[in-house]
């Protein structure tokens, strides 16, 4: 897929419906996510271009501060706020695949166990946990 076909896609798909930015290196794309219809609305930023791996960032609301300075189990990074979606080093993503048909919806599943794991403070969500000391599109996290 052509990063332009991928921007397209996640317009025209209503899970990931919202607006973006996209020029020849690749695109930032904003919408918002909800687990459960019970669930809070999160607003999430994807960055994508040629030669790298999808990254999604939630904005909004700030999951350090739902957490309750807790440390959060199973992101790239915490600053910001990248969530541990896939192995790309594994090919557990590939420029093939539609991010609307793969990363959106592994986003809402990953959002699901964060609310799962506020009120239990267990992560069933399954996958690596990297340690600090990795890079966010290295293989500790899936």
């Amino acid at each position: 897929m052509s990063v332009a076909q991928q921007f397209v896609n996640l317009r025209a798909n209503p899970i990931s419906s919202g607006t973006g930015t996209i020029s020849h290196e690749g695109f930032v794309w904003h919408c918002e996510l909800s687990p459960t219809p019970l669930s809070r609305v999160y607003s999430v930023r994807i960055e994508y271009g040629r030669g790298r791996p999808p990254e999604l960032i939630v904005e909004s609301p700030d999951l350090r501060v739902v957490a309750e300075g807790r440390p959060i189990p199973h992101v790239y990074s915490e600053d910001p706020m990248s969530l541990c979606l896939y192995r790309p080093k594994q090919g557990q993503w590939t420029p093939r695949m539609l991010l609307d048909r793969t990363v959106v919806p592994w986003a809402v599943t990953w959002l699901f166990y964060f609310e799962e794991w506020l009120r239990t403070g267990e992560w069933r969500g399954g996958g690596e946990h990297p340690d600090d000391s990795v890079d966010r599109y290295d293989d500790e996290c899936a």
